[in-house]
């Protein structure tokens, strides 16, 4: 297996964290809205995205990957590294 290949356990984490992303922005309210999640629900999902994320953050270490994921909103586009930067 190459150095690029995820292993099952790799894709298993991304599709769930994916999948909890994008419960949380399905159900996101407005101001002043109740929620229709309790919670104790979302602060479940929150714990999951914590784990998930901790164990992926192990993973990446013990191949000797960087992980530099950072979140891009809708309304924005993702960073660009500066192709002027020393390195």
């Amino acid at each position: 297996m190459s150095d690029n290949t995820s292993t099952f356990e790799e894709r298993l984490l991304q599709v769930f964290r994916g999948t909890l992303i994008d419960i949380i922005r399905d159900t996101t309210t407005k101001p002043g809205s109740s929620h229709p999640l309790s919670e104790r629900t979302r602060e479940e999902i929150c714990h999951c995205l914590d784990l998930i994320t901790a164990r992926q953050r192990e993973m990446a270490e013990a191949a000797g990957r960087p992980l530099d994921e950072r979140p891009v909103f809708p309304e924005q586009t993702p960073c660009k590294k500066n192709d002027h930067d020393p390195e």
